[in-house]
């Protein structure tokens, strides 16, 4: 098929009229005007992207969440959501032009050979990459590959002189949705999960019934900055805190019939307090569980109002291997609300909406916000939730903008924190790894402040000093980072959450509530 018939069978498609004498006249129109314009153009004309522009020109005039992907980039879409990739199984960072291994993947081949956290690999594949520019890209280009094939890397390991071989047998590597599981408190359970993929309800389920018997009563949900996913993997999420028959969603599109999704009788967590962490970052499938969570007076929302995003995608495969998601139908949370944010105004409005939130106040304070009567909907213990542009949280947390100087967003911006703490954990491992048997002890007995100090140094090398004024308004947030990031180079990712909640306000908001009866009955929640 050439991209000539590619695109006018692709117009006919998008434009769904049925076989009659006016999609005749739209088809016969596409192909002149098509015809015209790549033969009496003044100049010469690329037909492949010709027709890849005509089909991003008509997504644009639809929604801000139908997209053209273009066959090289399907596959790499595609891998967002996977629960697995093919590679060697490790988490690097590039420190000093060298590639350092944050941590081998639990049950990937690397960890299986002994490759450790910490471990530099200066050759691969005979080829050598220390101190030679190599960037994130590079190293994927080099280590990731078919299973059952091989690579070679040479290591240099802390006190060991000679460099180490192997010959890692590339593997199936899982991509996790849990980045955080673990108990707060002897009756309190946090789990963090960072999208909604293939994997992600069946993680979710073994982190419960793991916390459960540990002694899990109450659970923290954190769905803040998850951008969404799988819509059948928020369905079976919420389906674990909703009794049976209770709807979790509906979806409905002019050219899609209703479509109701109701809650199955094997949820795992149907008892027990529960509160949902979500902000602006909060989309799509994670405002699916959000939605049936508040709806259904199941627990309380604490953040700040979601991102807003109500449609549908679902993807259709051209003949030439390339790719259209197009919004087939909008979903509404068990009250009836649809929580799609406007897009009226174009998609640049719609990505800014949010840096408009911010400038308006809401960010700051809930009362900047302006929902119309309309809008509102009632829960079956008669609390009130809205419609019309995400979700609103039942106790609100303001953004914390006193970190936010200068000194912060700069070192943000260039990765200084993630740079020293590699550079530390690479000196310092074995000591900490003597000193510090599990997260706990390391979070309770380790003192950030001389390595904060030593932090500051590193920085002022680099020419970025603080003020006063900015070591005060932004010191804590960076004791809490850096002592995190410790702990995730020594432990794992779960870590880092362990030790860095306990600055979070949304958090520490959740605990308070979690312990209190009375301001969980006040709220009025149906268990």
């Amino acid at each position: 098929m050439t991209m000539r018939h590619l695109f006018l069978a692709l117009c006919i498609a998008l434009i769904s009229l049925p076989l009659s004498a006016q999609s005749d006249e739209a088809e016969q129109k596409l192909e002149v005007a098509f015809n015209i314009i790549t033969s009496q153009y003044v100049d010469n004309l690329d037909e492949d992207e010709t027709v890849e522009d005509a089909i991003n020109g008509m997504l644009k005039q639809l929604d801000p969440h139908s997209v053209y992907i273009p066959a090289k980039k399907v596959d790499e879409e595609n891998q967002k959501l996977a629960s697995e990739f093919e590679g060697i199984g490790i988490q690097f960072n590039i420190l000093k032009d060298t590639i350092m291994v944050v941590s081998p993947i639990a049950g990937g081949p690397s960890e299986k050979l002994g490759i450790l956290s910490g471990d530099k690999i200066v050759t691969i594949d005979g080829e050598n990459v220390a101190g030679m520019g190599i960037d994130n890209d590079g190293v994927r280009d080099r280590l990731l590959g078919k299973k059952g094939t091989e690579v070679e890397v040479q290591i240099k390991r802390q006190g060991v002189k000679e460099l180490l071989d192997f010959t890692i047998t590339r593997d199936k590597i899982p991509l996790y949705s849990v980045d955080a599981s673990y108990m707060v408190t002897p009756e309190t359970g946090y789990i963090k999960v960072n999208r909604f993929a293939a994997s992600t309800s069946e993680e979710f389920r073994k982190s419960v019934k793991e916390l459960k018997k540990e002694g899990m009563e109450n659970l923290i949900l954190d769905l803040t900055g998850n951008g969404g996913g799988y819509l059948y993997a928020a369905f079976e999420m919420a389906d674990e805190f909703l009794e049976w028959g209770r709807m979790i969603v509906y979806t409905e599109g002019e050219s899609s019939p209703k479509r109701e999704l109701r809650a199955s009788s094997r949820g795992n967590f149907e008892d027990g307090k529960l509160v949902v962490l979500v902000d602006e970052g909060s989309a799509s499938a994670s405002e699916i569980v959000t939605g049936a969570v508040q709806d259904w007076d199941r627990g309380l929302v604490i953040g700040r109002r979601t991102f807003g995003k109500g449609l549908v995608q679902k993807p259709y495969r051209l003949p030439d291997n390339s790719e259209i998601r197009l919004t087939i139908a909008r979903y509404h949370t068990p009250t009836g609300r649809c929580i799609q944010k406007a897009y009226d105004e174009g998609r640049a409005d719609y990505y800014k909406e949010i840096r408009e939130r911010y400038e308006h106040g809401e960010m700051t304070n809930m009362d900047s916000i302006d929902i119309p009567d309309s809008l509102k909907y009632y829960t079956p213990n008669d609390r009130i939730v809205y419609g019309g542009g995400g979700i609103l949280p039942d106790i609100f947390i303001p953004l914390d903008t006193l970190p936010n100087t200068d000194f912060m967003r700069t070192i943000s911006r260039k990765g200084l924190l993630a740079q020293f703490a590699l550079d530390y954990m690479d000196q310092h491992r074995k000591k900490l790894e003597k000193n510090y048997e599990d997260v706990k002890a390391f979070r309770d007995g380790f003192d950030i402040e001389p390595v904060m100090e030593e932090f500051l140094a590193f920085a002022e090398e680099k020419e970025i000093v603080p003020t006063a004024e900015e070591l005060e308004r932004s010191g804590r947030l960076m004791r809490y980072q850096l002592k995190g990031l410790l702990a995730r180079n020594l432990f794992d990712v779960s870590a880092y959450y362990e030790v860095f909640n306990d600055y979070r306000m949304d958090f520490r908001k959740a605990l308070e509530v979690l312990g209190n009866d009375d301001t969980f009955r006040d709220m009025r929640v149906q268990n």
